[in-house]
């Protein structure tokens, strides 16, 4: 790996033998690594972690949302869990239709899908964990009881996004604090919240699925005009599924397969992987280029045909072959950007990512997301759940594979990724960023594999990202490669944001270290010991 121009603004790739986190949050890789410290294993503290963040970190997570894992024992191979939450049983794509529904208005209880995320994190710490869930808990629980300050992209993002909360008054009572977002080093507490993750560290996943919790977050669905019934709730189950898996460049990439995107991030690395990115001969823009159009034909696919895994109509190993990625890689042009698609369903960018290696080499790679910005801004005050609208990503249409439809799972854009390599974990990694995360896999992984930069300076490079017609670049790209890139035909625009935000942990087997990252973009770090 290059070394890092210490005369420029940045921070080193994390550095551990023993065991390392890497979180968006400095609290939840605080909480993580003391879990780490006191023999847990990889994914108490991957839990822990999230779930401090959940309190913390509630517009981009919390326990009203959903969760998706990769996780990888040393010396096994990855098994992947999907914690998204199904629409409730009354949801039928009749109902969307009789009562003149042409989508699902992201901040309506039609929106809210049964949150997964609890029972993920039960699961996985039931099935992989050290510790029990309160101890796992702890952490999540103080802050909530005891309160937490904000940080300042959380205060940033509290700021910008507060319209989502002001709509609901039970909502906008908690969330905006004497009218208005809390400012930078802000103080919060939330003792309703503390007292269901207190539920959940006694009684496990029927803390949140039945009894008092879910009868109010029922109750306040339905008083709305939802659907949900308690037995949505108590009948949801996570469950474990076989990864998928795809090369690049010699190195297997898995992701977790549909109703996530992760396999549109297998097919743009596929379509890489038969370009030479390592040529020095090859412009910035001939980068950015090769990855928007690797990004348009992936995403074309994955907008076609991914859904819940019981709906799909089609072949992933096909989809995947040799055959038909050289198909998709025949159409891209150097020197000419091919028509951009125009996107017509929700867009998001509020996720958590987490990533853990533990001192045996178990390795877990977990994302956590309440949809958009608060989720639907829907709240259950004695609770204290802000429960996330995933639903919004259905569509209200016939004969198409991820149309609305009873206990139906949605079309997931969050997405953990892992890397292995001779058997064994190379990295764990994650892009937040919503849509953005297949794209984000895909450049995360040309910067570390292609051109040979540690985690920390992969993903401290600029990012764009081709979707909805245009082709955004961050401001940290030059006019020069701008208007290279408008002259090959592309659409585009400044970033009026940070695209996304990564963590991930490579791991050096053969001299036994572990290099962490956390993004710039966000407030995290990534810390070993």
């Amino acid at each position: 790996m290059t070394q890092r121009d210490f005369f420029k603004p940045g921070r080193s790739v994390a550095i551990s033998d023993k065991g390392m986190a890497a979180t968006s949050h400095p609290l939840a890789t605080l909480a993580a690594v003391d879990i780490l410290r006191a023999g847990g294993s990889a994914v108490d503290a991957a839990v822990a972690a999230v779930a401090l963040q959940s309190v913390v970190d509630p517009l981009m997570t919390g326990i009203g949302g959903d969760c998706f894992a990769l996780y990888c024992a040393a010396g096994g191979t990855p098994v992947a869990l999907n914690g998204s939450g199904r629409s409730p049983k009354g949801a039928s794509l009749d109902y969307y239709l009789e009562h003149g529904f042409t989508n699902i208005p992201d901040d309506s209880p039609h929106a809210v899908t049964v949150p997964g995320a609890i029972d993920a994190w039960c699961r996985l710490v039931g099935s992989y964990g050290k510790f029990d869930m309160a101890r796992v808990l702890a952490p999540a629980i103080a802050a909530a009881e005891d309160g937490y300050l904000l940080t300042p992209r959380v205060a940033r993002d509290w700021e910008r996004n507060s319209d989502r909360v002001a709509k609901n008054p039970a909502s906008a009572a908690y969330f905006l604090p004497n009218g208005r977002a809390p400012r930078v080093g802000g103080r919060m507490i939330n003792p309703a919240l503390a007292a269901t993750l207190r539920s959940v560290a006694r009684d496990g996943r029927d803390g949140f699925y039945r009894g008092i919790v879910a009868e109010e977050i029922t109750g306040v669905l339905k008083g709305l005009g939802g659907l949900h019934e308690e037995d949505d709730f108590a009948s949801y189950n996570a469950f474990e599924t076989t990864p998928i898996s795809g090369k690049y460049r010699g190195r297997d990439l898995f992701e977790c397969p549909p109703n996530g995107q992760g396999l549109a991030a297998l097919l743009i690395t596929r379509i890489l992987d038969g370009f030479d990115l390592r040529d020095p001969k090859l412009s910035e823009a001939d980068r950015i280029h090769l990855l928007a159009e690797a990004t348009q034909a992936g995403y074309a696919r994955r907008d076609q045909l991914i859904s819940d895994p019981e709906h799909i109509t089609f072949d992933v190993e096909e989809l995947l072959s040799d055959r038909s990625i050289e198909a998709m890689r025949r159409e891209i042009s150097l020197e000419r950007a091919a028509d951009l698609s125009v996107w017509d369903a929700p867009t998001h960018r509020d996720t958590v990512y987490v990533s853990v290696v533990d001192r045996d080499g178990n390795a877990i790679s977990l994302i956590n997301s309440v949809f958009m910005p608060f989720g639907s801004g829907i709240y259950a005050p004695r609770s204290g759940v802000l429960l996330q609208n995933r639903g919004a990503g259905f569509v209200v249409r016939q004969g198409h594979p991820n149309a609305i439809g009873s206990r139906k799972l949605p079309f997931h854009t969050i997405i953990p990724g892992m890397v292995m390599e001779n058997g064994k974990t190379r990295m764990s990694f994650g892009v937040m960023g919503g849509q953005y995360q297949a794209c984000g896999h895909a450049h995360m992984l040309s910067q570390i594999f292609d051109r040979d930069l540690d985690p920390q300076r992969a993903s401290d490079q600029p990012r764009s990202f081709c979707f909805g017609g245009r082709l955004t670049l961050e401001p940290t790209i030059s006019e020069a490669v701008k208007l290279d890139l408008d002259r090959r035909g592309h659409i585009t625009e400044w970033a009026d944001e940070p695209i996304g935000g990564a963590q991930a942990i490579l791991i050096d087997h053969e001299r036994g270290v572990l290099f962490g990252a956390s993004d710039h973009r966000k407030d995290g770090m990534a810390l070993g010991y």
